[in-house]
């Protein structure tokens, strides 16, 4: 099931379903996919940790389904540990929590990864990189929020630039950005560091396969500068 730890470095797309017709969600995940995506993000939202309300374990276990793509949970919820075995067992390729509702991160790491799952850990733009300290070496990713979570169609939040930068400088660890990705800034975090670029609302903009390539195409022009 691992996705980032066979990852190299090569960048790659990911739709989010947040900005997706819900009602033909494996149809719009196929389009993001022909325009070159490799995985699928998929936002868990609890109305608490964030001010929106999304989708659960038993969505995720139809997507799985209905997809060929592996499906990288992002729980942003107070209590992600009463949810992770869920999950797991819904079949997701990757689940990340927020670090700022992580009581017991360690503990939480180990429990993701216990189910066969990639384990990463999320941060809302203004929480710095430097509380990832001792958990670096238990994490297979890191998500850099480039806005702040739970809404879709925000303005990007051009320090997060330089956040992406200095988590590589930490750690050589895959790091996935979302928030107000588009073929305009995507080139920006590829150049700080960033290999997995989370779009949403500029892929289901228009033709979910035309945006997606588009976005994919110029993260790996300026990894090739």
């Amino acid at each position: 099931m691992a996705f980032f730890g066979k990852l190299g470095d090569r960048v790659v797309g990911a739709p989010s379903i947040l900005s997706a017709d819900f009602a033909h969600l494996a149809d719009e995940v196929e389009r993001a996919r022909r325009g070159g995506a490799e995985l699928v993000h998929f936002d868990v939202m609890d109305n608490h940790f964030v001010p929106n309300l999304t989708v659960g374990p038993a969505v995720a276990a139809s997507l799985v389904e209905a997809t060929e793509l592996p499906v990288d949970a992002h729980l942003q919820v107070e209590n992600p540990d009463s949810l992770i075995p869920a999950f797991i067992e819904a079949g997701v390729a990757s689940i990340s929590v927020q670090v700022e509702a992580a009581t017991h991160l360690h503990r939480t790491l180990e429990l993701i990864k216990s189910g066969g799952c990639e384990a990463g850990v999320a941060l809302n733009p203004t929480t710095p990189p430097e509380l990832l300290g001792w958990a670096l070496p238990y994490l297979d990713y890191v998500l850099v929020m480039s806005v702040n979570p739970g809404f879709g169609g925000q303005r990007f939040i051009p320090e997060m630039v330089q956040k992406v930068r200095r988590i590589r400088e930490m750690a050589p660890v895959p790091v996935e950005v979302d928030g107000g990705i588009t073929a305009e800034t995507a080139p920006l975090m590829v150049k700080a560091g960033a290999q997995v670029l989370v779009a949403g609302s500029a892929v289901y903009r228009g033709d979910p396969a035309a945006e997606m390539r588009r976005i994919i195409e110029a993260g790996r022009a300026a990894r090739g500068r």
